[in-house]
Parts: C-alpha cells; structure tokens; sequence
C-alpha cells in the first residue's frame, strides 16, 4: 500500500501541473519560474532537513553497492550515447544523470520507510548524489553554458550554489549531531514541504507545453537511459550487494532503491541550463510509471 500511496501521490501532483498549464494558468515562462523558485529557495531547504536527520554510522555499509550501480549506468550511457549519436556534453550529461541519478530524496525515503522499514538505507545514494554527482554535474553544465571561464569561476559556483550549500549544511549537522534552533527549523520545513510540489508541477506543466512522448526525437536515448536506469542498474546493485555480504534488508534497501525512477531535479536542471530537457521529460516520466512494478517485483524477490 505504501509503494501505490507514493506513487499515486506524485503522479496526481504533476496531473495538476498539466491540468493547469492546460487551461492556461501555466505557460511556458510561469512552469520555468516554478523550476526557479524550487532550485534557489524549496530544494535547499529540504536538503538541510532531509540530510541532518539521518545517521551517517547507520548509513555506511551500502554505500559501495550505492556508488558502483550509480557509475556503472552514468559510464554505459556515456560511452553508448557517445558512440552512436555523437552528442554534444551538456546532452551526454543529462541523458547520463537520467539513466542512473535516483529519486532517493522524495520517493525513496517514502519506500524505503514503507517497505524496508528504515529509510537509512537511501542514505548513502542520496548523499553520494547531492555532495559528489549533482556539484560535479553543476560545474559542468556552468561551464558549457558560458557563465564563466576558468577553474576559479567554476569553484566559486561550486561553493554558491544554493543545493551544494543547503547539502554541506546537512551534512554538517548530521555529523556534528547539532540541531537547528526553532526559530530557523521552522520556515525551513515549510519551505521544504513546498520543494517537491514545484518540482512535480512545474514538471506536469512541460509535460503538456511540451511535444508528446516519442515525438521530440529523442526516443534511442530515452530508451537507452531508461533501460539502463530500470533492468542494469538494480541487477548491477544486487550484484555488488550480495559480493559484499549485505544483510538481507539492506540488499533490499539497496535494490529497490537502484530500481527507483530518476530524480524530477534532473529535469530541473535541463531547465535551468536548457539542456537534454527533453531526454531528462521523457526519462522521468517512462521511468516513474516504470518503476512501480519494478519496486514491487524486487520486493517479492528479495523481501
């Protein structure tokens, strides 16, 4: 129940982003705006709140299965999509996030929570993905874009980079074991909340603004990052798991989270770049009706 509860939720919110991008509440500047209120203001909020609750002892023993099944897909992809259409880097770039860059800080805390029972176990991937893959992602796509020249503009965007900072700050607090004063707490977890929504809605509203699924003419990629991110990724993290000896819960934890659909967030940064925004549309919505099935299928095998 848990596993339909999650994903039926986020599928009505980007339904609502549609409905109203349909009836022209949305058009294409106000959807972008959306992506922009949630980069600089609810995403780093929720970074802070997310990452200083965990508990980094806990978190450890997956974190190798974690990064060799995230690697694995971002390299395959790389080297297939740049073999077969020549892609330009920002494009190689998107399509090799959506084809290994989990939906571990939404949905994955939901699942791991309802099925695994401890949402430890989406640690490791989500904090591999927020302080190593998305600043390193960042500073690339800074580059490509033209917004500076040099390794000291690419570093200080690095630093001021809202999501870097907000996932440094949690970070810091959940190994400190520090607590943000009330006062501070509060207005962060309510901006938080609104992290996802704009994210999901803004979304929703490309999804209608934007040419239908297959017709962008970007289908062979879809198709390979999706392939990637569903079928290699969780059979690549179950290998590592079970070479490593993992327990029997956190083998779950590790595969239903390698089998979780790609992060709306990539999608937000093809619209902050306008890059592969058509890649990254496509993959998260073929990938989250995907990984419903998917989800349940490693949960009967494993669980």
């Amino acid at each position: 129940m848990g596993l339909l509860i999650g994903f039926t939720t986020i599928l009505v919110v980007i339904a609502a982003g549609a409905a109203l991008a349909h009836v022209g509440v949305l058009d294409r500047r106000s959807q972008r705006t959306l992506g922009e209120i949630a980069f600089f203001v609810a995403s780093p909020a929720l970074m802070v709140v997310t990452i200083s609750q965990v508990h980094l002892e806990a978190a450890a023993a997956n974190l190798v299965a974690s990064s060799v099944s995230l690697a694995a897909c971002f390299v395959a992809y790389v080297v297939i999509a740049r073999l077969r259409w020549r892609l330009d880097t920002g494009a190689l770039l998107i399509g090799a996030l959506s084809s290994s860059y989990v939906n571990a800080g939404n949905l994955g805390i939901a699942i791991a929570a309802y099925v695994v029972g401890d949402i430890t176990v989406v640690v490791p991937t989500l904090l591999v993905q927020m302080l190593l893959v998305q600043p390193a992602a960042l500073i690339v796509l800074d580059r490509i874009t033209g917004r500076g020249e040099g390794v000291a503009p690419a570093i200080r965007r690095l630093v001021t980079n809202p999501l870097t900072i907000a996932a440094v700050l949690g970070l810091v607090l959940a190994t400190t074991g520090w607590r943000l004063p009330a006062p501070l707490l509060s207005p962060l977890e309510m901006l938080a909340g609104a992290a996802i929504p704009l994210m999901l809605m803004s979304y929703g509203a490309a999804l209608r603004l934007s040419p239908p699924i297959g017709r962008a003419g970007h289908n062979g990629e879809v198709v390979v990052a999706t392939v990637l991110k569903m079928t290699v990724m969780p059979v690549v993290a179950w290998g590592v798991g079970v070479g490593l000896g993992l327990d029997d819960r956190v083998l779950l934890g590790v595969v239903i989270t390698a089998a979780l659909p790609t992060a709306q967030n990539i999608f937000l940064h093809a619209t902050r770049y306008r890059v592969g925004e058509d890649v990254a549309r496509e993959t998260i919505l073929v990938t989250t009706l995907a990984s419903l099935p998917a989800a349940l299928i490693v949960a009967v095998l494993l669980g």
